[in-house]
């Protein structure tokens, strides 16, 4: 094949999806209940400036075999397993929460030990210690039982940047102080889900298309009870979303079995390029 062919093949081949993991973390608030969401800091390479929950890509050490032995209820799957330590470290590395707990204990570490660990959350983010590392130095274990899966989403195959994301509730433990990490993240809040969809609707606030989504499928849930009983009743049906061109514009459209309040979304002229 010439090299022209290859070229066009590279252009028509999909960039490869990688594997990331978010946390929703929860809790019941005066006015209902209330998600975790972070600002991405605008030299981010990714959602800039937007309004997210925290995470982010599985590390190649995420996938560690020998992490098994330092996990709770992990999935029996290697990838979603990986998945599941992927969203529980980035949750600690991002937003100071660390949903673990001593070997040999059946709760989560109280908010005084995890002051003790704070240091070590920038030596994970900044790759000087891996998680089996942390994990085997601190004698703790991940409590991946305390996930339950919520949504699948895959970027559209024809984005140069593409990830294969899960999003996971959790709750979080009460005496966690959640605090953006200054670096990826420049700010946060505590937010009514359907604040959240009304403040991303209106413009608001920057909000991607899969988060106000996810948003939304939240906000059918008053409690954190509810919402955690719900996505376990429900399993998540893979998202990936597809765009097409139509004789009026140019559309945006998910799976209806995927159970969000809308399948599918006019884009404004020259987003789907």
């Amino acid at each position: 094949m010439s090299k022209h062919g290859d070229d066009k093949e590279s252009r028509n081949t999909p960039a490869q999806a990688v594997p990331s993991a978010t946390i929703l973390m929860l809790r019941d608030g005066v006015g209902g209940m209330e998600v975790f969401m972070v600002v991405r800091h605008h030299e981010i390479d990714f959602a800039s400036g937007a309004l997210v929950f925290p995470g982010g890509k599985a590390d190649p050490a995420d996938f560690d075999p020998r992490l098994t032995e330092h996990l709770d209820g992990s999935d029996p799957d290697p990838d979603q397993r990986a998945i599941q330590v992927a969203a529980i470290r980035e949750a600690f590395e991002e937003c100071g929460i660390l949903l673990a707990r001593s070997a040999g204990d059946s709760e989560i570490v109280s908010g005084q030990r995890l002051a003790t660990l704070e240091p070590l959350r920038l030596a994970l983010q900044n790759g000087e210690l891996t998680i089996l590392e942390f994990l085997q130095d601190e004698n703790l274990r991940l409590a991946c039982d305390t996930l339950t899966h919520f949504a699948h989403w895959i970027t559209p195959e024809n984005l140069p940047r593409r990830f294969d994301t899960h999003f996971f509730l959790a709750l979080a433990p009460a005496d966690h102080l959640a605090m953006h990490d200054g670096h990826e993240s420049v700010d946060s809040v505590w937010i009514r889900p359907a604040d959240a969809f009304a403040e991303g609707e209106s413009g608001k606030r920057t909000i991607i298309f899969p988060t106000l989504r996810n948003i939304a499928k939240l906000a059918a849930s008053d409690t954190c009870e509810a919402a955690i009983a719900a996505a376990a009743k429900n399993p998540a049906v893979s998202v990936l979303p597809r765009i097409e061109e139509r004789p009026d514009g140019t559309y945006l459209s998910i799976p209806a079995e995927a159970g969000y309040d809308i399948s599918e979304v006019k884009l404004p002229p020259g987003a789907g390029s």
